[in-house]
């Protein structure tokens, strides 16, 4: 750590002792005044630049002299500008876009920036224009699912709730909106995403080589950032789909200093439905909505304000007092502020929640409600310092304040009530972080920084210790200790380093590499096939220690450039250890139970593959392909004879295709074909019968024994554009239709298989015959159609 200071001083000294001016600014969409992510700005005579950072600001720091400085962004009209530098200055830039922007596949590392010239590796950005291109479940545009068809990243299968980064679980990736954590990123139990593609910009995936600023989880980082607002007028967009409709509205409250956007999804299968299902009509429910919702104002050339927001919630009830619903709410209030030319600072104050809601029972005197949720408030201030054209310093912290409402549980059988609520629980995680981004020269550019964090579990409450057992078997409490409010239970303290490199081999071409230490003191406790609303999240305790995972990864980058045609080739190997992971016991109790570390187990895992990408990005016939080998495997004494298995989640061989032609100016088609290794089960290999009832087990302790049959699906999607003129007039309203199918030739593709009895009753004597069952998910093609609005 010293000789990290030492190097940040020393950069930090030989940088202010030249005489240097710097211009600095922000870049802005023309159309409609939103901050461009990601621009690059040039300084053509001395070939430096940078990328305009998450709030479109840009600072370069150079000698005196007469320059011109370059403002480009994929998509959009080059702009360029004669400066004289003689002093600090300031200069705002609005970009127009160009006419071929549609033809466009805006799936990069670095908007306009080549892969193999930008710094970083293992991320990926995806444009929400492309994002409303790929065919999708029921026509509906989703991010989640859209993010699926990059490399390293998997499923388990339809109607599964999040997504895999590179071995890691769902529980293992941080999702950030407007930088306020999100639990469940799912709607309709992992069919739609909670994000709406109207409200949504900027769409980015850490996948390895994470920022110093960033921590949590352990396999990926999600950031996705919300509209601005239209500054410059009103603008209205909407669709109505099979399943659900939507609508935003944005416009200046102020023109060109403040802005705001609204908008929100409701879908109404339960309301068509309801006339003919008597379920409906007796109060039942089968629903989701959402509303999101941002303003921002420009305060002074210095400081700018933002408010954004986030409610959404799932219903799915039987009766009108029977069912479950859940859902998240977040808030995030931001300050952006310059200090000087060359010190940034943004600070928010965020707020996340995520609770669900079970009830059973028709009157008072018979019946089951539980509550949980989770609650964050988060501080969380950030400052980059531009020292000059080849090196920046990033550095800040973050304080969260956690409070987990495990179970808020009663129940009343004939009216006799019962309390079986747990412990609310109560902690603290603070991290400070400092990052330094250097040129060293042409050839090497170096990214290297530390992250310490300390996280702290607060009374009240009460802490078990456990007997030690057979491992595999429930453990069996040995005493009870009891903590006043404001005690600590247990603390714990991690240094995260993170260290990354590229080395430019020629002007197409680098080759690149990191490492990083990540921690995740939150755990997402669930052992079903794929995650659903009322898994359990709890927080590192005495008894449940942090779980840590070290990334390795190198890769190769090459760009080609063939006439008005751009490629970019890719190839990423990864290799990662993960210390305390969690697994269960056979049979173990995760809901509701106070002694659930009892049935816990921790082991170690390792996950290695390979990452190959390959992307044509202009032209009328546009897409990518990706390939993945992979392996991710858990070594956990009391499973498996203590011997690796692979996980759940484990895809040997993971195939996407993506491919979009623009037929003519109005029509346009679009497809997507997945192949990926079956995910590993447990079969049994044996059975035992009780009472006429064939039980099948496994009898040799094997976890994840064989692999589900491979899955593979193709979808389309042929889009046709509105008329631009009518009678002779241009138009001032747009709108296309979407018209899909999903999963074109119906194939069944497997969730998983089971075993049962062949016949419910045996005569005395004759055989026992047991039967293998799949259950599909979808099982058939999904033909759909939306029309799309905007004015």
């Amino acid at each position: 750590m010293r000789f990290l200071f030492l190097l940040f001083l020393f950069v930090t000294i030989g940088a202010s002792a030249q005489q240097k001016f710097t211009v600095n600014g922000y870049v802005k969409d023309a159309a409609n005044g939103e901050a461009m992510i990601g621009a690059t700005v040039y300084i053509q005579e001395l070939k430096v630049g940078t990328a305009t950072n998450e709030y479109g600001f840009y600072s370069i720091t150079v000698p005196s002299g007469k320059y011109v400085l370059v403002f480009n962004y994929l998509g959009y009209t080059v702009s360029t500008q004669e400066i004289m530098l003689d002093k600090n200055i300031r200069i705002d830039t609005e970009l127009k876009s160009e006419a071929t922007q549609l033809q466009e596949v805006q799936v990069t590392d670095e908007r306009d920036r080549p892969a193999a010239q930008n710094p970083e590796m293992s991320t990926n950005k995806l444009d929400i224009s492309i994002i409303k291109k790929i065919p999708a479940f029921l026509g509906e545009v989703d991010i989640i699912k859209s993010i699926q068809l990059l490399p390293g990243v998997s499923t388990v299968g339809e109607g599964a709730s999040g997504f895999n980064v590179r071995g890691g679980n769902v529980g293992q990736n941080l999702i950030l909106l407007d930088e306020a954590p999100v639990y469940n990123s799912s709607h309709m139990l992992g069919f739609f995403s909670v994000f709406n593609p109207d409200a949504v910009k900027d769409v980015k995936l850490y996948k390895g080589a994470i920022p110093a600023r960033y921590g949590g989880r352990l396999a990926s980082l999600l950031d996705v950032r919300m509209k601005e607002g239209n500054s410059k007028k009103v603008e209205v967009t909407g669709g109505i789909g099979t399943i659900f409709s939507r609508l935003a509205v944005e416009g200046p409250l102020i023109k060109n200093k403040a802005s705001f956007i609204i908008a929100a999804r409701r879908s109404y299968i339960d309301v068509l439905a309801r006339p003919f299902v008597n379920i409906l009509k007796d109060g039942g429910a089968l629903n989701f909505y959402d509303l999101t919702l941002k303003t921002n104002y420009n305060y002074n050339s210095k400081n700018k304000f933002y408010l954004s927001g986030y409610f959404g919630r799932d219903n799915f009830l039987f009766s009108k007092n029977q069912g479950f619903s859940w859902g998240n709410a977040t808030g995030t209030f931001r300050w952006n502020h310059l200090f000087n030319d060359r010190l940034f600072m943004n600070q928010t104050i965020l707020f996340s929640k995520y609770d669900y809601h079970l009830q059973f029972g028709n009157d008072n005197r018979n019946r089951f409600v539980w509550n949980s949720a989770i609650n964050n408030y988060i501080f969380k201030p950030d400052f980059s310092y531009f020292i000059n054209s080849n090196s920046e310093l990033n550095f800040g912290g973050e304080a969260i304040y956690y409070t987990f409402e495990p179970a808020n549980a009663s129940g009343i059988t004939n009216g006799t009530p019962v309390d079986i609520s747990l412990d609310k629980k109560y902690n603290l995680e603070t991290s400070l972080y400092l990052s330094h981004s250097l040129r060293i020269n042409p050839v090497l550019s170096v990214d290297y920084g530390v992250r310490f964090s300390n996280f702290a579990l607060y009374g009240p409450g009460k802490q078990y210790t456990y007997h030690d057992t057979i491992p595999g078997l429930r453990k069996r409490v040995a005493d009870t200790l009891l903590f006043t409010r404001g005690q600590v239970i247990q603390n714990y303290n991690n240094w995260q380093p993170r260290f990354s490199f590229k080395v430019q081999l020629n002007e197409a071409t680098s080759f690149k590499g990191s490492y990083n230490r990540m921690v995740q003191y939150l755990h997402l406790i669930s052992n079903t096939t794929a995650s659903n609303p009322l898994d359990v999240w709890t927080p590192s305790t005495r008894n449940i220690k942090p779980e840590l995972g070290d990334q390795f990864t190198v890769g190769y980058f090459h760009s080609l450039t063939k006439g008005s045609n751009e490629y970019e080739f890719s190839a990423e190997t990864y290799l990662r250890f993960t210390q305390n992971q969690i697994d269960y016991i056979d049979g173990a109790d995760l809901l509701i139970n106070r002694f659930l570390e009892g049935d816990l187990l921790s082991g170690k895992g390792r996950a290695y593959g390979l990452e190959l990408y390959a992307q044509k990005k202009t032209g009328r016939f546009n897409g990518w392909i990706s390939y993945t080998l992979a392996r991710t495997e858990l070594q956990v004494a009391g499973i498996n004879n203590g011997n690796w298995y692979p996980t759940r989640y484990n895809q040997t061989h993971n195939l996407k295709l993506v491919a979009f032609y623009e037929i003519n100016k109005r029509w346009s088609f679009s497809s997507n074909f997945v192949f990926s290794s079956g995910t590993p089960t447990t079969f049994p290999t044996s059975r035992y019968v009780q009472q006429g009832i064939l039980i099948p087990y496994e009898a040799g302790n094997a976890r994840n024994n064989v692999n589900l049959p491979s899955y593979h699906r193709l979808d389309i999607a042929f889009t046709l554009q509105g008329k631009e003129y009518k009678h002779g007039v241009k138009r001032k309203n747009k709108d296309y239709w979407v018209f899909s199918v999903y999963n074109l030739y119906a194939h069944k593709n497997p969730f998983s298989i089971y075993f049962s009895q062949l016949d419910s009753h045996v005569l005395a004597g004759q055989p026992m015959v047991s039967q293998a069952k799949q259950l599909s998910i979808i099982g058939s093609f999904v033909p759909a159609i939306s029309y799309n609005l905007k004015f």
